[in-house]
């Protein structure tokens, strides 16, 4: 019996550690780097950059998500969806934390720069000072605008992926990171809004507090709308071709209807219902670019735009 509560607690370390990592939001942000690599090159990409320089970034994107868990602890104990974190909850120090964080982020940065190309690792890197430190130190507390201005950190990653493959930067990559970063607004403001008595509490200058849920509810429609035009730009520069601009635009329709009803209905699940569509769109779409690149191998690769 002693053996089996032993074990018991062993596991809930790991889980804890595992939590830390964010890994759900780590591995969509693997996902679109992954379509990155992949859209890079008309051909195969090299076995041991695709497990490696994903495993590299993966790894700093855990880091980063782990100085979040730490700085916000304080902010995670008053909100419901957070309360339980193994920080916020005291089931791991911060101390432990902190080397966990640098343990993780020295790894990543070790396997990128020795294995990939310094590129990728310095720009791993920014990205993950972004996110960690200027925007969960300063702006998450500073701006209503945190989510816009600190979302560029969280676009990275199909630009890393495609850095990792090419050694260089391409407008077709910036492309990518420019969706991601439209994207994040309403993403996250249509969860903001869902959860806007817990930011309030919690006195984190989210949209919906500082300038009401109209207000917000506008700014995502106005925001899907940039996303929907946004996302047709891989198809008018030459990058992609008709599969992908049927998906996109279907795709990009529904969630003009979800931002749209958001702002018309006072259904209390509306803004949840946009948030988990947001997620299903990105995965979609990235996907669909996927579709289109492998049936038009010779023609899908242009350099430049």
């Amino acid at each position: 019996m002693s053996e089996s509560m032993s074990e018991s607690r062993e596991r809930a370390v790991w889980s804890d550690y595992w939590e830390l990592c964010k890994p759900n939001v780590v591995a969509l942000m693997i996902l679109t780097s992954v379509i990155g690599m992949l859209l890079a090159v008309p051909g195969a990409v090299p076995l041991h950059i695709l497990i490696l320089g994903n495993l590299g970034i993966a790894f700093c994107a855990g880091a980063a998500a782990v100085i979040n868990h730490l700085v916000d602890r304080h902010v995670d104990q008053k909100m419901a969806r957070t309360f339980n974190r193994p920080i916020a909850k005291g089931r791991v120090a911060p101390a432990q934390a902190l080397v966990f964080a640098f343990t993780l982020g020295g790894v990543g940065m070790a396997i990128l720069l020795v294995y990939i190309n310094a590129l990728t690792a310095w720009l791993t890197l920014a990205s993950l000072l972004g996110y960690a430190v200027i925007y969960t130190l300063f702006l998450k507390r500073a701006t209503p605008q945190n989510i816009v201005i600190g979302g560029l950190a969280g676009a990275a990653p199909p630009l890393l992926g495609w850095t990792a493959v090419t050694g260089t930067l391409d407008g077709h990559a910036l492309l990518l990171v420019l969706i991601i970063f439209a994207w994040t607004p309403p993403h996250f403001w249509a969860l903001a809004v869902h959860r806007q008595k817990e930011y309030a509490n919690a006195e984190i200058p989210m949209l919906p507090v500082t300038h009401g849920e109209r207000y917000t509810k506008i700014h995502i429609l106005l925001y899907t709308l940039i996303l929907f035009a946004v996302s047709l730009l891989p198809f008018a520069t030459g990058m992609l071709h008709l599969i992908y601009l049927a998906g996109a635009a279907i795709l990009g329709a529904i969630f003009i209807g979800y931002a749209v009803k958001m702002l018309v209905s006072n259904e209390p699940g509306t803004g949840m219902a946009t948030f988990r569509y947001s997620i299903v769109y990105l995965m979609l779409l990235f996907g669909l670019m996927l579709i289109d690149h492998y049936t038009f191998p010779l023609t899908g690769h242009v350099v430049g735009f």
